[in-house]
């Protein structure tokens, strides 16, 4: 089915009869309901996003998939809690911040406050990826500095059988490639989830977003006319 607005595109641009003619009202609701909903989608996916690693936790094989140990043996467990307390706090931050964008995007009557409110909310979330995203990196950073201050990386890994035919050093740096590679590839993997999950719901905002900004252009220009023609 044609979306409404392009239909009230071609009726502004066209003037064929058997297009739906909508007021400016009209044409409000619906760039604010949909905007709502996308809001409302928003802070959805923040909390879903973020109870969803605790649910799997519930799962044995994801938990016993999960050590501890060499965290331990590197010395980077208060590191991983300090990071873990920042996570968990901004993201709390970050959820309440949309549940209250889109509180305030379901009580708007104002065409402008709106508009406010749509980049407001793509400007969060923007932020919100870039956090989780730089968040990501830095755990594997810690893990790459552990191994790298660990003087016997090769011992901690249980990797003694392989240094007999590498030297341990070239071994060390060796996994802390790999490691670095990990960082990257998974940090991608998950910027490309977040374009997917975020990325499609701000780009319909930005939509509605430049939308309003035409009706709000087409509206002064209706009033403007009218004064000259009265005058």
């Amino acid at each position: 089915m044609m979306d409404e607005l392009e239909l009230l595109k071609k009726d502004w641009q066209k003037r064929e009869v058997n297009l739906p003619r909508l007021s400016y009202e009209q044409i409000y609701q619906m760039i604010w309901k949909k905007s709502s909903s996308l809001v409302r989608w928003i802070f959805y996916i923040s909390i879903i996003e973020f109870l969803l690693p605790h649910l799997l936790y519930l799962l044995p094989s994801f938990r016993e998939g999960l050590s501890y140990d060499f965290a331990t043996k590197l010395g980077i467990n208060s590191w991983l809690i300090a990071l873990t307390a920042v996570q968990y706090a901004v993201a709390f931050f970050f959820i309440f911040q949309f549940y209250r964008r889109y509180r305030e995007i379901s009580v708007l009557d104002n065409a402008q406050q709106l508009i406010k409110r749509i980049f407001r909310t793509r400007r969060t979330v923007k932020h919100y990826v870039i956090f989780c995203l730089v968040m990501i990196l830095t755990v594997f950073l810690v893990f790459i500095v552990g191994m790298a201050l660990d003087e016997n990386l090769v011992t901690t890994l249980n990797l003694d059988a392989q240094s007999k035919e590498v030297d341990p050093a070239q071994l060390k740096w060796m996994m802390i490639g790999v490691m670095a590679g990990a960082g990257i590839v998974f940090t991608a993997l998950m910027g490309g989830i977040y374009f997917l999950l975020y990325g499609l719901l701000t780009r319909k905002l930005m939509h509605n977003y430049k939308e309003l900004k035409r009706i709000e252009a087409y509206s002064l220009f209706l009033q403007c006319r009218s004064l000259w023609v009265s005058s």
